[in-house]
């Protein structure tokens, strides 16, 4: 535990889509760190395994069925940690989903389950959890899960992208409202790179178009064989949100080469592009 992270013990973290992926990750090391942690998720089943594991690790762990597409689940959710534990010191709004296809061949249900998620899920955690927040006038963080994503373009993720797009933008201009409002809220978008997850899992895709699975195949592969170990994703991540910094990347040297070809395409406002390794990979 780095002196950063000391802030975190004894606090309670509620986390959301924490039952997989990088959450799961996120809410293992809070109980590492010494917090109760909230491992929240729309499967029963995989939010409790996940407290179960931090409750066996010698952590403290509950866990909650949670529908982060649905502002009312998030309201409830709030009000019920809150009467329970009195504050929140750490919100990890992580829950998403990837979506893969054409723009014009994803379903319709498919399309509102990725923004549900991926966006409103985000947005109205905050809108639910920050005002309780700033009742107890307490030091407290927010994470929000944007992406390496964020600062790219690559067809056929269309959907998801422009999700980690929005996040990207709403934790920046919350970031500024923190400090309009004087209050002792730290906000981090949180980009990972790549990290050996189950995003790209063949059973993650459902309601996609058929078409997409060779690409989510070859997602996933290259995502196992190159991908950063979740442990020390989520260790290097969070010793940068207790940190108080704003920009949170697992691997910032990918960062750093994302905004870097951003801000040229911006600066030459040249066509989109795809980028080689990318065209590799749908051309496979």
């Amino acid at each position: 535990m780095t002196g950063h992270e000391e802030k975190f013990a004894g606090g309670v973290a509620v986390i959301t889509g924490a039952g997989a992926g990088i959450g799961s990750g996120f809410a293992r090391r809070a109980g590492e760190l010494g917090m109760h942690v909230v491992v929240t998720d729309i499967n029963p089943a995989a939010a409790e395994a996940v407290a179960q594991d931090i409750r066996d690790r010698g952590g403290k762990a509950e866990a909650m069925v949670v529908d982060v597409s649905q502002p009312a689940e998030l309201d409830r959710l709030a009000e019920e940690v809150f009467a329970r534990h009195g504050s929140v010191r750490l919100l990890i709004n992580n829950a998403g989903i990837e979506t893969i296809g054409y723009t014009w061949e994803i379903p319709a249900e498919r399309w509102e389950a990725t923004l549900n998620i991926n966006i409103h899920g985000i947005i109205h955690g905050v809108r639910a959890f920050v005002p309780k927040m700033l009742a107890t006038g307490e030091e407290c963080w927010i994470a929000n899960l944007a992406s390496i994503g964020a600062f790219g373009m690559m067809p056929t993720q269309t959907a998801y992208m422009l999700t980690k797009h929005a996040v990207q933008s709403f934790s920046e201009c919350l970031f500024l409202e923190m400090q309009l409002k004087q209050a002792p809220i730290h906000v981090s978008s949180v980009i990972p790179g790549m990290i050996k997850t189950s995003i790209f899992d063949a059973g993650a895709g459902k309601g996609e178009p058929a078409a997409s699975a060779g690409h989510r195949k070859a997602m996933h592969d290259m995502m196992a064989a190159y991908g950063m170990d979740l442990a020390e994703g989520s260790r290097v991540m969070m010793e940068q949100i207790a940190a108080n910094k704003f920009w949170v990347s697992s691997q910032p040297e990918m960062t750093e080469q994302s905004l870097a070809g951003r801000i040229r395409f911006f600066q030459e406002q040249a066509d989109p592009q795809v980028a080689e390794q990318a065209r590799h990979l749908l051309e496979h």
